[in-house]
């Protein structure tokens, strides 16, 4: 595993799913990690004491509001010192007929992974302008930044327009040696996702992957340590995708069979 000693990382959305499990392997990799939550604060605090207290803490915000991810820094810099690693993860999709689609729901999930991956990456990144040591951004990204789905078209601009909030950061902050990268999972089966995935067919992504299986929190964490160290430091602007080559069989006509 990469060192992440020394380090100290925010994970955002981090008190479940793929954030909790880049909060544990992040703290396993040495570094003290803040857990930032919206909702479920039992989740938070249980991390928190499965990861150590001396090591961990979790941290209120909705990072669609600027004042609270600003109280939300504050307090991560107060405990630790100081921010030298953002995961923004926190993120939420709906299902919706893009002829029914509510402008309100368009704006939460616009709002709260793109607009929010901002408003974070931004206050960060102007507490690791002000260390003078640079920093590392991770964008929790996903496939559908690339290949649209039916009935998530907001989800999947949301997706699209953080592609390209990693490069556009990463090109700007580099004179400050701040990095900024992206992960892009494909189909990742999580706590919350498990009964959803089981009432579709699971048996049916199993096909569809090249991989064979659906993917795990435990494929993707890992990933987010290495971007997030030194190991990685001359990779920024980059989106690592994250997938058993998911996206690349969507064109599942395969003129080989039958073939002699």
């Amino acid at each position: 595993m990469s060192d992440l000693t020394g380090k100290r990382v925010l994970v955002t959305g981090g008190n479940q799913g793929i954030g909790k499990a880049i909060a544990q392997h992040a703290r396993q990799a040495g570094a003290k990690v803040a857990i930032n939550y919206l909702h479920q604060p039992e989740l938070a605090n249980s991390l928190v004491d499965e990861l150590g207290r001396d090591h961990s803490i979790a941290v209120e915000a909705d990072v669609r509001d600027e004042s609270a991810v600003s109280r939300m820094v504050d307090e991560v810099v107060r405990a630790f010192g100081g921010i030298d690693v953002l995961v923004n993860n926190a993120g939420c999709e709906s299902t919706h007929a893009a002829l029914d689609l509510p402008l309100a729901e368009w704006d939460r999930v616009i709002d709260t992974n793109l607009r929010g991956a901002f408003i974070c990456a931004q206050a960060v990144g102007r507490v690791m302008q002000k260390q003078g040591t640079g920093g590392v951004i991770v964008n929790i990204s996903s496939m559908h930044e690339t290949v649209p789905r039916l009935g998530l078209t907001h989800y999947c601009i949301s997706k699209a327009g953080l592609a390209m909030l990693t490069k556009g950061l990463a090109l700007e902050w580099a004179e400050y040696g701040i990095r900024v990268v992206s992960v892009s999972p494909g189909a990742i089966e999580t706590d919350m996702n498990r009964l959803e995935i089981a009432a579709f067919g699971k048996e049916k992504f199993e096909e569809w992957i090249p991989a064979g299986r659906l993917g795990t929190v435990d494929d993707v964490a890992p990933a987010v340590v290495f971007l997030a160290s030194d190991d990685a430091s001359y990779i920024s602007g980059a989106t690592l995708r994250i997938d058993g080559t998911y996206l690349m069989n969507h064109t599942r006509y395969d003129p080989r069979k039958g073939a002699h």
